[in-house]
């Protein structure tokens, strides 16, 4: 029991460690070679602050533990809402952009929609996962596009990080993508064998510890981004990995192992999943024009979270 819960700790600061290097590394190669912030923001650090989840998930499809991946990702996407945006609000009160109300999250509750019809069956599929690596290049795409017709001129200041020199991006852009694959190693070994030793589901485990191990990256990002004034970064990057935790992490466990889905999923953590994110769009008032998510709508997802965690550790305690 010792060594695997060092094994998860080690594994989740060596994750959370090694997803910003690997940003880092890629956000600095691909400015010196003269590609756009806007292309960077929208495609490598996005990908980053999703990597410890689709790292761990596809280490756990690697190891036949397949649930685990999809309970990282429904996880995640629970955290990233009512804990991430909670705690966020907490310390800094968000407004939120009109545009992310009427674009990003249509797309998103679009894309919740879309898996559910996938899960409804208890099986994922390698066809079906497929799908979703399908459309998660077809958002990627049209969100590219989407930007460019409306910001044609991009705010440098939006990629918040000192440029290294193309030297150093490659060495942190390979040290990173080994660290993100022995760390989502050890932290999956670890969490499984933790899971097996007190009879705990591997379901329970990637609702809980993965889920809120990985979810660090955007805790860390969307606090930093509401203090230093950029709200709007912080919801989109809670938005956008949500987006890619249902397309990319999920679509890469199931395209390595196809896999029946716990039935648990759909009778308790999709639900919950769906309602917190309803919760979410009606405490930032969209019906007006000044959009702000409020220290009490941050205590109160907060409060929401901790129930179902509190929840998740009595039924698998019983």
């Amino acid at each position: 029991m010792l060594l695997a819960t060092a094994a998860v700790i080690c594994g989740l600061v060596l994750l959370v460690f090694s997803a910003d290097r690997f940003v880092l590394g890629a956000s600095g190669l691909a400015y010196n070679l003269g590609v756009s912030p806007l292309m960077i923001g929208l495609t490598i650090v996005a990908f980053g602050t999703s990597a410890p989840e689709i790292f761990v998930s596809g280490a756990a499809a690697l190891q036949n533990n397949p649930n685990l991946a999809i309970g990282n990702a429904i996880g995640s996407n629970i955290a990233n809402v009512a804990l991430v945006l909670g705690l966020t609000a907490l310390v800094v009160p968000m407004t939120v952009h009109r545009d992310i109300v009427h674009q990003q999250f249509p797309i998103m509750f679009l894309v919740m929609i879309i898996s559910l019809f996938i899960f409804l069956n208890d099986y994922l599929s390698r066809t079906e996962a497929i799908v979703l690596i399908v459309l998660l290049m077809l958002f990627i795409f049209y969100t590219i596009i989407n930007e460019r017709k409306q910001a044609p001129v991009v705010d440098e200041s939006v990629i918040d990080f000192d440029t290294p020199s193309s030297l150093a991006s490659v060495l942190w852009l390979l040290v990173g993508l080994i660290m993100l694959v022995i760390s989502s190693k050890v932290l999956v070994w670890g969490a499984v064998d933790i899971a097996k030793m007190l009879g705990v589901s591997d379901l329970i485990i990637g609702l809980t510890i993965i889920a809120i191990g990985t979810s660090l990256p955007e805790v860390a990002t969307s606090i930093a981004s509401a203090v230093k004034g950029k709200p709007d970064l912080a919801m989109g990057n809670v938005v956008g990995s949500n987006i890619f935790n249902l397309l990319a992490v999920v679509g890469t466990a199931g395209v390595i192992a196809p896999t029946a889905i716990n039935t648990d999923v759909m009778a308790r953590d999709f639900p919950v999943m769906i309602a917190v994110t309803v919760l979410m769009v009606i405490l930032i008032t969209p019906w007006r024009d000044n959009k702000i998510l409020s220290r009490i709508g941050g205590g109160f997802l907060l409060a929401c979270y901790l129930t179902y965690l509190g929840y998740l550790i009595v039924q698998a305690s019983r």
